[in-house]
């Protein structure tokens, strides 16, 4: 990707992007920027929910190969993403799929995570705005393309996605080890969110209490996990072998 047609510089233009409804991946701030435009921005970036990093001047200099940034710069996301609410009124499948990342940071597992999601058919996923991997060139290259078919969806707080999908009578389904239950107990003919956790932290505390089930995926081996784009790739595949909507 080429920064010309990926970044953004200067207070101003960031914030009339932000107002204008652009898809804004992160904002780099330099360290002690202050001022009343600033604060227009920063506020910006609040009503929003943009991702933005407070940084050393060095490195906006070398982002912006010593154009005037204004001590902001904004990355422009190369995807748009699509409201959660829109995409649920919208499915009127029977049994919908989706898949909920708490906090996946890993770029390229987010990208395979992507790939196979869209190649089992779920119908969207949803991210939180804060703390996940950028949908950036790295995970749209590792995803072959599959950003671009499936909808990803970004919310403040992933606990009210939950409370939203539950009111429309979606399970939820958190694949976690934290539980005696393996994925082959469970019961996926039925409309189901599934959740997958980050890769060092697993589900967060405050999703695995609201839970309504939990499975794991059996180990034989001496490693006590595996990566998460494998084992989100399992669970989903066990959908798919239960819901029998693949041909010979």
């Amino acid at each position: 990707m080429d920064n010309k047609t990926t970044l953004i510089f200067g207070i101003r233009a960031i914030i009339e992007a932000l107002n204008s409804g652009k898809t804004i991946e992160k904002v780099y701030i330099q360290k002690g920027l202050s001022g009343h435009l600033f604060s227009e921005l920063n506020s910006s970036i609040k009503k929003y929910s943009i991702s933005s990093s407070y940084v050393p001047i060095e490195k906006l200099n070398n982002l912006s190969k010593h154009q005037n940034h204004q001590g902001v710069i904004a990355k422009i996301s190369a995807v748009d993403f699509f409201d959660l609410e829109e995409i649920l009124v919208k499915n009127k499948k029977k049994n919908p799929l989706y898949l909920l990342l708490d906090q996946i940071t890993d770029v390229r597992n987010f990208g395979a995570i992507l790939r196979t999601a869209e190649c089992t058919g779920v119908d969207a996923i949803i991210i939180p705005s804060q703390g996940s991997a950028p949908l950036n060139a790295d995970a749209i290259k590792t995803s072959a393309g599959a950003a671009f078919k499936i909808p990803i969806c970004k919310v403040n707080h992933l606990l009210d996605a939950i409370y939203q999908m539950q009111a429309e009578g979606i399970q939820i389904v958190v694949i976690t080890e934290k539980t005696n239950t393996t994925i082959y107990q469970a019961d996926f003919n039925k409309p189901t969110a599934l959740i997958m956790g980050s890769e060092h932290k697993g589900i967060s505390p405050s999703i695995l209490k609201i839970a309504e089930v939990k499975y794991k995926l059996p180990l034989f081996g001496e490693i006590e996990s595996l990566n998460v784009s494998v084992a989100c790739g399992v669970a989903l595949y066990e959908v798919i072998r239960q819901r029998n909507t693949y041909t010979n």
